[in-house]
């Protein structure tokens, strides 16, 4: 995950799934400096040691505990990681291989198949106006 990112480059927040739940994922972001936007899983238990990254987790499961789990959805903003999920998915309708195969084709490729879906959209979007 983060490991094929330089690390001269600034990260400054990671949202995943609850799968990454783990001590070693919390540290690793925690490490770069940056922060981990992470649903603990159902079932997750305080963690016992003294690590920054503990420390942040536990804190997230009693304010998940007193706000509720939809709540603390919106005010961390980890409803965004869902939104672009679901432009992932539209793009890879398009086709979920690359047929270009040098890097800069291939970044070509993936413009081409943005273009397109953003004229979709745009085509399918409702244009209101009021009537007098």
């Amino acid at each position: 995950m983060l490991d094929q990112i330089p690390q001269d480059e600034q990260i400054d927040s990671v949202y995943t799934d609850g799968a990454y739940d783990t001590k070693q994922c919390r540290q690793v972001i925690a490490d770069r400096q940056a922060h981990a936007v992470i649903p603990p899983r159902k079932n997750a238990k305080p963690w016992k040691d003294t690590k920054s990254s503990s420390l942040e987790r536990n804190e997230l499961l009693r304010t998940i505990k007193r706000l509720g789990r939809t709540l603390w959805k919106k005010w961390s903003g980890y409803h965004r990681r869902s939104l672009v999920e679901t432009k992932m998915h539209c793009i890879k309708l398009l086709g979920d291989k690359l047929s270009a195969r040098n890097f800069e084709s291939q970044v070509n490729e993936i413009h081409a198949r943005v273009a397109i879906l953003n004229k979709f959209t745009e085509l399918g979007r409702p244009h209101t106006r009021v009537v007098p």
